[in-house]
């Protein structure tokens, strides 16, 4: 809005991860109401959703040949804003701003329209009117080739934040990434609570083997670099192909899941590529080990018939394994997308007797989360006995918080499944996600006056001491 008002005449151009997320009518946690696109409340002229690489470049070639920023309306993965619905063309509508804040069934089926839309392939243009404006989007950017990829990632980064930050001390993050590789962008895993299908989509894209080896030895080169690649993945690092073979030509399946709850009889499961990209990583000169640290999906790996659960445990693991089993209530996982407690143990069964056979002493980190729609406190004192009993002590746990564009929130906001009408249960109280946060960490002195204080007020008359 600043900026409209300094430059009047310029063409703005919004996008990142809050414009994928925010650019139809969203609820927002923070101010707890139902806002309008960000490309109406921001003022600009555009909105690119996704990555962007392909949209910006068309954008600015439209731009050169002399076009009107406001006559840009054909590019994939942007969004643009028009008087009404009769200025577009071949859309689906979606309900409006008006009628999403007014009725939460509405918001419900407009963000089930919109979710299952979001396929670069079969997706529809859709239209929503946000109050003066009605805002356009047009279908997702097409997934990049493998060329493109390289072409994005073999550009001259400088590899570290901007100098304007060493006044403060520098950014402590960089020390996760500096000396991490992305293979490739994109997830088919279809967890409910993430965002990653509303910005980077289903359909994985992935670099060659040249381009990660090429940024590997500038990796060796850079000033403290010890030997150690820290990763390489991607959202899932185990994800190096699509999860079957026609996607590329026809689209994801609308409204049907990939790999959980439960895995589609078309997935492929294969590491096989993955498996060689590590085996070349880690033969170069100055490469002391490689690490995998972005997350693996477990249930993938239990499908697949091959050989990287060896090769993992053997040369990529830092003596710890992140994974994400998010919580093991049955009831829950299936709400979240997840796999169920049944896969989970039988993966942690695995990585035992791998670990034994190899000789190595290697653990599990597993994430868990409370609150998620659908977890009733019975499912975080079911969590907790699991802890428990699994021995995991977690030094950190999260809380489940709406973000915009997620299904999960949609369910937290309106209490329904926006896919099936199921009406579910989210906490909501502070009291009580306070409460099964704390369940988590049962064992901390800090926790004990939280669940006495439930007791006290009838929160948990089934509290078992754990």
């Amino acid at each position: 809005n600043r900026l409209r008002e300094l430059y009047p005449d310029v063409p703005i151009i919004i996008g990142g991860i809050e414009a994928s997320l925010r650019r139809m009518a969203h609820y927002d946690y923070w101010s707890n109401a139902i806002r309008r696109s960000i490309l109406v409340d921001s003022q600009a002229d555009l909105l690119i959703y996704g990555m962007g690489e392909r949209a910006i470049i068309e954008i600015a070639a439209d731009l050169q040949q002399g076009i009107e920023v406001g006559n840009i309306q054909d590019v994939q993965g942007t969004c643009y804003r028009v008087p009404n619905k009769d200025y577009a063309w071949d859309y689906l509508e979606l309900p409006s701003f008006a009628e999403v804040r007014a009725d939460k069934k509405r918001f419900a089926e407009a963000f089930k329209l919109e979710y299952l839309e979001q396929d670069p392939i079969r997706g529809r243009r859709l239209v929503q009117q946000n109050d003066e404006w009605c805002v356009v989007q047009n279908p997702p950017a097409l997934p990049l080739t493998e060329e493109q990829m390289d072409e994005v990632y073999d550009l001259p980064y400088m590899r570290t934040y901007h100098p304007i930050y060493e006044k403060a001390g520098g950014v402590p993050a960089i020390k996760e990434v500096q000396f991490s590789l992305v293979s490739q962008r994109g997830c088919f895993g279809g967890c409910n609570f993430c965002a990653i299908i509303s910005h980077e989509g289903r359909i994985i894209q992935r670099r060659s083997h040249a381009s990660l080896l090429r940024e590997a030895k500038i990796l060796t080169k850079l000033k403290g670099f010890k030997g150690y690649i820290h990763d390489v993945g991607g959202p899932t690092a185990n994800f190096r192909r699509t999860s079957c073979d026609g996607q590329l030509k026809r689209g994801t399946c609308r409204g049907k899941p990939c790999l959980s709850p439960e895995p589609c009889k078309m997935l492929v499961a294969d590491h096989s590529d993955y498996i060689k990209l590590l085996r070349e990583l880690r033969s170069l000169p100055g490469v002391k080990k490689v690490f995998v640290r972005s997350g693996i999906r477990f249930d993938y790996l239990l499908l697949a018939k091959d050989d990287f659960l060896y090769e993992l445990c053997k040369y990529h693991v830092s003596g710890q394994l992140k994974i994400a089993p998010e919580h093991i209530s049955d009831r829950v996982t299936r709400l979240m997308g997840k796999s169920n407690r049944a896969v989970y143990l039988r993966f942690v069964e695995k990585f035992r007797r791998m670990n034994e056979r190899l000789g190595k002493k290697q653990y599990l980190v597993p994430y868990f989360m409370s609150s998620h729609p659908g977890s009733e406190l019975s499912d975080a004192i079911e969590l907790a006995e699991f802890i428990r009993d699994m021995g995991y002590h977690p030094q950190q746990v999260q809380d489940f918080i709406p973000t915009p564009g997620t299904l999960s929130t949609c369910m937290w906001y309106t209490g329904i499944d926006p896919m099936t009408g199921e009406k579910v249960y989210s906490a909501k109280s502070y009291e009580e996600k306070r409460m099964q946060r704390a369940l988590m960490q049962y064992w901390l002195p800090k926790n004990h006056e939280i669940f006495a204080m439930a007791e006290m007020q009838g929160l948990a008359d089934d509290l078992v001491i754990l």
